[in-house]
């Protein structure tokens, strides 16, 4: 019997967002729609740059953003992650108990250190670009792991960006393999071109001999091909998983598997902020597929969160909103 629709093990970020010009993106050497790590020293210089800038503050990371999605809809998650005794540590914790999200913090805090943090700077052509200080993140290990649960959820959804920390991704992996043994479905998402580009051994390893179900964006899946052809990219994701979610911002999504390919249109809104798109994709996508919906069903609702979330700041949206949206892109299941 299971207990979890979605499990997922990512990095705890605090997110802080500043609406910056392009001129200034450029004077601060940030690298435009990409993630950037950054250590203190660069993040105090970055931070130097924008002191005349007030940020908005939410809960973020990737994986983080997914669970959050999925649960305001009305499903069951359990995160593992870690944050540390700080101030940011304790917003972050009380964010995931306010939203509904089942999480190993709750028992394993790091002793020493600091939280996690993104700084996202978004461009007035709603471009979000990161700069994440990962903080006690980096050392997020097994110790964050409840196998017992991972077993008892529909699916183990893994994040891309832990790619980057040693710990992590042989914390993702270890979950991963409890998973499999015990039927769970696997899911992975790229994350990042920059991940791509720096530590595509790390992702290699969480796709093993594929997963089933890949989230990934149009950018992410060139870099991954080598190409531009959508033909050839189409061809290759199909071999990395039994359903890939391509989505391809106001293109919409195409769902893949070995048997078929189907577009599902996005609904056309003025983009404001593309920060937490994709992550709020996948959050509804699996929502939906794991109440028996449709692929094509699922995509639309993603669509639709993910039209919502770009049309606005931030990278959540209110248990509202997604309620309203849900009512109003799934129909009633039989």
């Amino acid at each position: 019997m299971t207990h979890y629709d979605l499990y997922a093990i990512g990095n705890a970020l605090v997110d802080s967002e500043y609406e910056v010009s392009d001129a200034l993106l450029q004077t601060m050497g940030v690298s435009k729609r990409h993630m950037t790590l950054v250590d203190t020293p660069k993040r105090a210089e970055l931070l130097g740059h924008v002191h005349h800038v007030q940020p908005r503050q939410t809960g973020g990371g990737s994986a983080g953003n997914t669970v959050v999605a999925l649960a305001q809809l009305g499903g069951k998650a359990f995160y593992s992650c870690k944050v540390a005794h700080d101030n940011l540590g304790d917003f972050y914790v009380k964010d995931l108990q306010a939203q509904g999200v089942d999480t190993n913090l709750t028992h394993t805090r790091a002793s020493e250190g600091q939280t996690g943090s993104c700084m996202v700077l978004v461009t007035p052509d709603a471009e979000r670009s990161m700069c994440t200080f990962l903080g006690v993140s980096a050392e997020l290990d097994e110790a964050a792991l409840n196998p017992h649960d991972i077993a008892k959820s529909k699916i183990y959804y893994m994040e891309g960006y832990l790619a980057a920390s040693p710990t992590g991704l042989a914390a993702a992996l270890k979950g991963r393999r409890v998973a499999q043994e015990a039927g769970v479905a696997l899911a992975l998402t790229l994350s990042d071109v920059s991940m791509i580009q720096f530590c595509k051994g790390g992702l290699d390893a969480m796709l093993g001999d594929g997963v089933d179900y890949l989230f990934c964006n149009l950018e992410e899946a060139q870099v991954w091909c080598g190409t531009e052809d959508l033909d050839a990219i189409r061809a290759s994701l199909k071999k990395m998983a039994k359903m890939v979610c391509l989505t391809r911002g106001p293109e919409g999504s195409e769902i893949l598997t070995a048997d078929a390919s189907c577009h599902v249109a996005a609904e056309k809104v003025k983009a404001i902020d593309t920060n937490g798109a994709g992550d709020m994709f996948a959050g509804a996508f699996l929502y939906a597929i794991t109440r028996g919906y449709s692929p094509e069903q699922s995509a639309s609702l993603g669509n639709h969160a993910a039209a919502a979330v770009v049309s606005q700041h931030g990278n959540r949206l209110t248990l509202g909103q997604l309620s309203a949206i849900k009512a109003y892109a799934l129909p009633p299941l039989k």
